[in-house]
C-alpha cells in the first residue's frame, strides 16, 4: 500500500476560490495563498482576468485559466476552522477568509 488512500477526486473537491471583482486583470505571479498551519502555495505566472474566478484545488491535475492544482497528496484546509490568507508579491495581505471557530475544550 502506498499510503495514499484518499482519491484525487476528493482532494480536488477541496478548493479555495479567488474572485477578481474589478474589470482589470491581475497578475498573480509571486502571490501566495497560506493557511493557519503555515502551508503555502505560490502562484507562478498566473493572470486572473477581470470579473472572473479561479479555483485552487488541493489535488493533482493540469492547470487551466479557471483551475489551479497544488499537487498535494493530503488535505490542506481544516473543515472545522481555518483561515486562507492571500498575499501579493510584496507580502502584503490582499484578502483573508476564515471559517469555523476555535473550539476550546472545557476543563
Amino acid at each position: 500500500m502506498d499510503g495514499d488512500s484518499r482519491p484525487n477526486r476528493s482532494l480536488n473537491a477541496e478548493r479555495v476560490e479567488i474572485t477578481n471583482n474589478s474589470r482589470h486583470s491581475v497578475e498573480l505571479d509571486g502571490w501566495t495563498l497560506k493557511d493557519e498551519d503555515g502551508y503555502r502555495y505560490r502562484f507562478n505566472d498566473v493572470r486572473l482576468a477581470g470579473c472572473s474566478t479561479i479555483r485552487i484545488r488541493t489535488g493533482e491535475g493540469r492547470d487551466t485559466r479557471t483551475d489551479l492544482y497544488q499537487d498535494c497528496r493530503d488535505y490542506i484546509w481544516d473543515n472545522h476552522s481555518d483561515t486562507a490568507i492571500l498575499r501579493d508579491d510584496h507580502g502584503r495581505t490582499v484578502d483573508t477568509e476564515s471559517w469555523g471557530g476555535r473550539r476550546h475544550p472545557h476543563h
